[in-house]
């Protein structure tokens, strides 16, 4: 008798989606770096998507069990340079430099732009996920190497790299809803770009 086993790849697009937009609307200065998106990249867009990449562990899912789960450990580790320089248990921490934090990301684009080629048997949607955030990542990497110089005139790297980040987390949160829906109304409700699969020749 076979276990029909949820879809749990939206629950993860969405905790990366929901967190990125929030993280990205404090780089374009809408609010300052706070608790809330501390919390957001701890525990929805950390630990929920760790989780997620382990459910899709237990799906056979090789790049849902890889993407989530490093995006999640992505998330947590994120946290943790942020909040370990500033806590009285760890002493003798020092916060990241700018090319430290560069190197970081640029690690992540390139991860992100190898995993992009996975997406490619799969939709539109998915497909636009991974190269905007590939593109994320190398924007936050030349904005810390840059030390945010100014770029056109007035328009600094932080507000590029966090509007560009805007549309890649709501691009996410898109797919993430769209999978859901399109589930349950076993129909196409909100379109991601499937691709039709090519018959057979044998």
């Amino acid at each position: 008798m076979s276990e029909k086993l949820a879809n749990a790849a939206p629950l993860g697009l969405l905790g990366f989606g929901l967190t990125t937009v929030l993280f990205n609307l404090v780089n374009i200065g809408l609010f300052p770096l706070d608790a809330m998106i501390l919390a957001m990249g701890l525990v929805y867009g950390g630990i929920a998507q760790v989780i997620v990449g382990i459910m899709e562990y237990r799906r056979g899912n090789t790049f849902g069990t890889t993407t989530f789960t490093s995006y999640g450990l992505f998330g947590l580790s994120l946290v943790m340079l942020i909040v370990l320089p500033n806590t009285a248990v760890f002493t003798g921490i020092n916060a990241p430099t700018g090319t430290a934090m560069g190197a970081y990301f640029f690690m992540w684009g390139l991860f992100s732009f190898a995993m992009f080629f996975g997406t490619l048997k799969a939709n539109r949607a998915l497909q636009f996920v991974f190269m905007s955030v590939t593109v994320l990542f190398f924007l936050l990497a030349a904005r810390d190497l840059s030390g945010n110089a100014a770029l056109l005139g007035n328009f600094r790297m932080y507000a590029l790299a966090g509007y560009e980040g805007i549309i890649c987390g709501s691009s996410a949160i898109y797919l993430g809803i769209a999978e859901v829906l399109n589930e349950v109304h076993k129909k196409t409700v909100m379109p991601i770009g499937a691709i039709a699969k090519i018959p057979s020749q044998d």
